[in-house]
């Protein structure tokens, strides 16, 4: 009787040990997990019940928690949706966070390790917890201007420092209203993301760093220039520049766009074909360069590079393996070659910055909610494009676009402008995207744009990098001037 007695009572106490094991790993071990689980209702609507922290331009809100009496306790509210859709993203009962929503999570929402203290200081004070403050590097002058030059047209604009990569601007159009997104009611919420996505012009998708990929056209020229430079070509080297040039390998031409020769005796300089914007001079020249001469100035600008900003951002890339037809298309801007906008604003910021690429970001500082900062990031070398002799070489090719070049439609009174007009052919029977990117003033640069303008915008066949995207960027660099010289006049009445 004993025996089977102690079998039991073995399989018992088997079954106990089982029991506070799985008991154990279930709040402990495995309480990440379920905490995380996105159908844990509970985590759920404890972290909707929390005022989460506001994401804001200086110190104004672009995203803020409202508090409203439903059973989420907290509204997601977007002072100025539209304007600032591709930065905050939105913040969704029913889809959940993009943009800086998503990619802050931790800290907006108060769960990042950064905060544990205060955290633990809420529970022994019964104070409710609340997120981090997240305040973006945009400043709203830039952005404005951007937005309201780009219009009703589809593209992309963005702004960069060039001496500490901090974004001044990033406008994706056409944009959206993320209080749409972020209501409520989840069948309206619903119905609004379902004609979003139902828009054949996509304004859901951020045009400025991600989804889209260009052609860059000839804004590319700046990173074959680049190459030139540092394989020991000056300014006024002597270049080849017919009206057509024969390639290798096939019986087609490479054309200029006005079907012209770039200079008497088809000759040109490096200097006038920048200027001009030549595509058989840069042609030739990316065939003489070689393709590993031309990644390698690429990715001394960031192509290739797997960046955030936080937000995720596309890689720019130029295709390997190309015979000389295609390196010569490649060395245009053509081809293969696809950029973001940021990426095209980076190589103007790298050689706006004596040639050293600074990696952009888009956040200047998290502070808690008595303000006290959490966390500056600081300036950050992605690495050094060119030579700052090289880079001096290229801004003065640049100063003579805007100048007298292709560019004029950029120039600023009292200011010199270095920039590049660009003007890409992608699908046949459409029209080109027009590019412009520049950096300003030219001796001593604040401000870093790339302006594109998809299917040539209001222009349409008519559309170039001078004539349609080169006014939007003049308008986002006029008003950061702006702003600077206001703040400098502030800092001196102080």
């Amino acid at each position: 009787m004993n025996g089977p007695l102690r079998r039991l009572g073995t399989v018992v106490g088997a079954m106990f040990a089982l029991l506070l094991v799985a008991a154990t790993y279930v709040q402990f071990v495995d309480a990440g997990d379920l905490q995380a689980d996105g159908r844990n209702s509970r985590t759920f609507y404890a972290e909707l019940g929390r005022a989460r922290g506001p994401i804001t331009v200086g110190d104004q809100p672009i995203a803020e928690s409202v508090e409203v009496d439903d059973r989420y306790s907290y509204q997601r509210t977007y002072p100025d949706g539209p304007t600032y859709a591709h930065v905050t993203g939105a913040y969704s009962v029913v889809y959940g966070a993009s943009g800086l929503e998503a990619a802050e999570e931790e800290l907006l929402s108060g769960t990042d390790d950064s905060l544990f203290y205060r955290r633990l200081s809420d529970l022994l004070t019964g104070r409710e917890p609340a997120g981090a403050v997240v305040e973006t590097s945009i400043v709203p002058e830039v952005q404005q201007a951007a937005a309201e030059a780009l219009g009703g047209q589809r593209g992309a604009a963005v702004a960069l420092d060039p001496r500490t990569g901090e974004v001044l601007a990033l406008v994706s159009s056409p944009s959206y209203d993320p209080n749409a997104l972020a209501g409520h009611d989840t069948g309206a919420v619903r119905a609004a993301r379902e004609e979003l996505l139902a828009d054949e012009a996509r304004p859901l998708e951020n045009r400025a760093i991600a989804s889209f990929l260009y052609p860059p056209g000839s804004v590319f020229k700046l990173v074959t220039a680049a190459a030139a430079l540092q394989a020991g070509y000056a300014p006024d080297s002597a270049l080849a520049g017919p009206a057509v040039l024969d390639l290798p390998q096939t019986e087609q031409g490479l054309r200029n766009s006005d079907r012209a020769a770039c200079g008497p005796n088809d000759q040109t300089t490096l200097a006038d074909a920048l200027r001009t914007s030549c595509n058989t001079a840069f042609a030739s020249v990316g065939m003489a360069l070689g393709e590993g001469a031309l990644r390698d100035a690429a990715a001394g600008f960031g192509f290739g590079e797997e960046l955030a900003i936080p937000l995720e951002v596309t890689p720019s890339t130029v295709p390997t393996g190309m015979d000389a037809p295609s390196l010569a298309q490649a060395a245009i801007g053509q081809r293969n070659v696809r950029v973001t906008p940021l990426q095209v604003a980076m190589v103007s910021a790298g050689i706006a910055n004596d040639g050293v690429v600074m990696a952009p970001t888009l956040v200047r500082s998290v502070r808690g909610e008595d303000l006290e900062v959490i966390r500056a990031p600081s300036p950050t070398e992605l690495g050094r494009a060119l030579s700052a002799e090289d880079a001096e070489a290229l801004t003065q090719m640049m100063v003579g676009v805007v100048a007298d070049g292709t560019g004029r439609a950029a120039r600023i009174d009292g200011v010199e402008v270095a920039g590049k007009t660009g003007t890409a052919q992608h699908e046949p029977g459409r029209p080109p995207h027009a590019w412009f990117t520049a950096f300003a003033p030219a001796d001593d640069p604040v401000v870093a744009v790339a302006v594109v303008v998809e299917d040539g915008g209001d222009a349409g066949d008519q559309a170039s990098g001078g004539r349609t995207a080169a006014p939007v960027a003049r308008e986002m660099i006029q008003a950061q001037l702006d702003r600077v010289a206001q703040d400098a006049a502030a800092q001196g009445d102080g």
